[in-house]
């Protein structure tokens, strides 16, 4: 039952990860944004799918959510570049990037799992 909200929670966490970055390519292409609010944009969009993947995980959890919630973070954060490997077929970030990409992931998770 834990396996299972986790895996409701990752579909939930990309569910919304696709959602918001079509409309953050709409809000780009409509008023003509910036680099730096686009980045932000997407550093929003990671923290907030991962927080809420792990309050849906904690939810199912019950028990040591915080660690269901950061377990979302984690696979959220390897499908990420794992995606972005296999569509360049190398990974175009440094290796400060990855880190910081890697606890935003895994710190949205986990206060989600903490919350639910």
């Amino acid at each position: 039952m834990k396996v299972k909200g986790m895996l409701r929670g990752l579909l939930l966490a990309y569910g919304l990860t696709g959602i918001m970055l079509l409309l953050l390519a709409f809000l780009l292409f409509r008023f003509d944004l910036k680099e730096n609010m686009v980045s932000m944009g997407i550093v929003l969009v990671y923290i907030l799918s991962c927080f809420l993947g792990g309050i849906l995980a904690g939810k199912y959890a019950r028990t040591r959510k915080y660690l269901w919630g950061m377990a979302v973070g984690a696979v959220y954060f390897l499908l990420l570049i794992a995606v972005s490997w296999l569509s360049l077929r190398q990974l175009d970030m440094s290796m400060q990037h990855i880190l910081t990409t890697l606890c935003m992931c895994l710190a949205g998770g986990t206060l989600g799992g903490m919350i639910s």
